[in-house]
């Protein structure tokens, strides 16, 4: 089946999702991290980006929170750049270990690889694997500046955020040197842990995010600045990822209900992915039991509901102005 959609359309959708769930109640911030345990509750945006390069944004699309567990897709996807599908798919994996993002038992069960690079075992893994080896420096400047190119604009670390993180990784860094213990850690411990740590504190908009998964959804070439950030090719594997394992112990009940790929973090970010069509992002602080927000699930599902679309349907999808 074929769906046209207009700009105006989808604008629309946006706005009456906002309405829509801007009242929610429900969750809380995470806690263990005490900067984000003192966000406003109330902040809440919603962002699209299209691949011609138009955005939309309604509400707190601006407000600068923590990346967090989203950082983890970005930074898959400079590790894919530097290595290609099939070393990530040796090093780390691809396969979803169906327990919370932080579980060290999934790295005792599966001790041959950590499994995906969009869990904390993983991601931790992913840093360290990235170019240059040995250089704390150099890394961090291979994250950062990707994460600018996926986005289009500037990205910082909020300090405060950062010091909060380094402070209370405690789980962390035990996930760390247990994949030491099984020779999946390819660089320096400390720093990798360090750089994942840094990575997480990045602070992002949702309308940073919605530009970045629409980089996904335009096959690697940003839709607003026009950079070819990656390869085709490596699109699907990315999404792939998301799809397997964006709300971690709830993702299938996630992809059942909403019907696009999509990946949280503890932040209150959700970036989704529709390939060949858009991308988008929601933010709201407040999070369920498994760590996802629950005001940003529900605005993502809202859109999809009222423009019919979902990655499963068939559909050939077309945008115009």
């Amino acid at each position: 089946m074929d769906i046209t959609l207009t700009k105006s359309q989808i604008q629309q959708a946006v706005q009456d999702a906002y309405n829509e769930c801007k009242d929610i109640k429900g969750g809380a911030n995470a806690n263990y991290i005490p900067y984000l345990a003192n966000i406003d509750s109330n902040l809440f945006g919603i962002s699209v980006t299209l691949l011609d390069g138009t955005v939309i944004n309604v509400g707190d699309t601006e407000y600068k929170f923590g990346i967090e567990s989203v950082s983890k897709v970005l930074t898959a996807i400079l590790v894919l750049k530097q290595y290609g599908a099939q070393a990530v798919l040796e090093k780390i994996g691809a396969d979803a270990t169906g327990l919370p993002f932080n579980s060290i038992f999934a790295i005792l069960l599966e001790n041959d690889h950590p499994s995906t690079p969009l869990v904390n075992a993983g991601a931790i893994t992913a840093c360290s694997m990235v170019a240059p080896k040995g250089d704390s420096w150099g890394k961090w400047e291979a994250i950062i500046n990707n994460i600018a190119s996926l986005c289009g604009s500037p990205a910082q670390v909020i300090d405060e955020l950062y010091k909060s993180e380094s402070e209370t990784n405690f789980n962390n860094r035990s996930i760390a040197w247990l994949l030491k213990n099984y020779n999946r850690i390819y660089d320096d411990v400390d720093m990798s842990l360090d750089l994942y740590t840094r990575q997480c504190s990045v602070g992002i908009t949702s309308h940073q995010l919605s530009v970045c998964a629409g980089t996904i959804a335009n096959g690697g070439v940003n839709p607003v600045t026009k950079e070819n950030v990656f390869e085709r090719e490596l699109a699907p594997k990315i999404t792939t990822l998301i799809s397997s394992v964006g709300f971690y112990q709830n993702t299938g009940d996630w992809m059942y209900t909403s019907g696009i790929p999509a990946k949280s973090g503890v932040g209150g970010g959700v970036l989704g992915v529709y390939p060949g069509v858009m991308g988008i992002a929601a933010f709201a602080p407040p999070l369920d039991g498994a760590g996802n927000s629950v005001k940003a699930q529900a605005a993502v599902k809202s859109v999809m509901k009222k423009l019919g679309l979902g990655v499963f349907n068939g559909d050939c999808v077309k945008v115009e102005s």
